[in-house]
């Protein structure tokens, strides 16, 4: 996948089929856009996605964003599912009071050479988020591309959006929010060397460090999965700041695998959470926090136990 970053300067020597968006989270409502571009895609048309750096929200606020995906996890989905282009368009001053018709024409159509473009019907783009799906279509036949408008996808009468699966997870509710993105939520990265309390006590686990743009739901224990190696392990998640052990205020997600002995510091993991079991709380002691881990690894077990008894309720995340 050719990634095209920090610049304006870009041009496309081919005709292309060209999406726009934030696409955080890549939920179902972006799966059905993706499927149409890929379907482009096969007949000859290279497939681009054209997205935002920073995002829109977090330039006009002028404020951090948490988001679903980190760049890293973006780049990765968009190369497994055969992305061949992504522009990562700077946005500034300058740039984003382009006005949508200059956007259409100059980004678009000359430097991009869409032949179809295929957007959400809440697209925006150019000067004040003016740009919409009805200039799209108002254009088109003056600019030689033809524009497909995708409907959003609804799930129990909601609308799927990366706002409705945001605040699913802030609320911890992971059953949900693994249907609104047709997989679990997953925090991916390289296990770092933590304090190695667990392996201290008898229950070793793996740390990752995910990046602080990165959305966490609420801090505590989650029943979880672990994909390496090609390989998923049934496990259980901490996320927090370890309140017994540490004053240090650094989020972590500190993962217990089953039946796994392996030394993995230094490789790359992705840990789903699915369902949340217990808030994050400070023990009187460590034999106490002990414990609660004995206790929170057999629940774990037979938590995997009922999912392997009954896979389809498994495979509904």
């Amino acid at each position: 996948m050719q990634i095209i970053q920090g610049t304006t300067d870009f041009a496309l020597s081919h005709k292309s089929v060209v999406t726009i968006g934030k696409f955080d989270g890549i939920h179902l409502g972006h799966q059905k856009l993706f499927k149409r571009v890929l379907e482009k895609k096969e007949v000859g048309l290279p497939a681009v996605i054209f997205t935002f750096d920073p995002a829109p929200e977090a330039f006009f606020s002028g404020k951090a964003i948490q988001e679903l995906m980190s760049r890293e996890e973006k780049l990765a989905a968009f190369e497994k599912m055969g992305i061949d282009v992504l522009i990562e368009f700077p946005l500034n001053r300058e740039t984003a009071a382009t006005g949508p018709a200059c956007f259409v024409r100059e980004y678009l159509t000359r430097k991009l050479r869409a032949a179809a473009i295929i957007a959400g019907t809440d697209i925006s783009f150019g000067s004040r988020g003016a740009g919409n799906a009805a200039l799209l279509q108002e254009m088109a036949k003056e600019c030689g591309y033809r524009v497909e408008i995708i409907d959003k996808v609804r799930v129990d009468g909601e609308e799927v959006s990366s706002t409705l699966t945001r605040e699913t997870i802030k609320k911890g509710d992971m059953r949900k929010a693994a249907v609104l993105l047709g997989a679990p939520y997953s925090v991916h990265g390289t296990v770092a060397h933590g304090r190695q309390l667990g392996r201290k006590l008898g229950m070793p686990t793996v740390n990752l460090l995910p990046p602080g743009e990165k959305l966490l739901p609420p801090n505590g224990v989650y029943y979880s999965a672990v994909q390496f190696g090609g390989v998923r392990y049934p496990a259980v998640s901490n996320i927090g700041y370890k309140p017994t052990v540490s004053d240090e205020r650094v989020i972590g997600v500190e993962t217990y695998l089953y039946d796994f002995t392996e030394e993995i510091y230094g490789s790359e993991i992705t840990v789903e959470l699915l369902e949340h079991k217990r808030a994050e709380r400070k023990f009187d002691s460590v034999e106490a926090l002990k414990e609660q881990m004995r206790r929170d690894i057999a629940e774990g077990a037979a938590y995997h136990g009922r999912c392997q008894a009954h896979p389809a309720s498994h495979n509904a995340f």
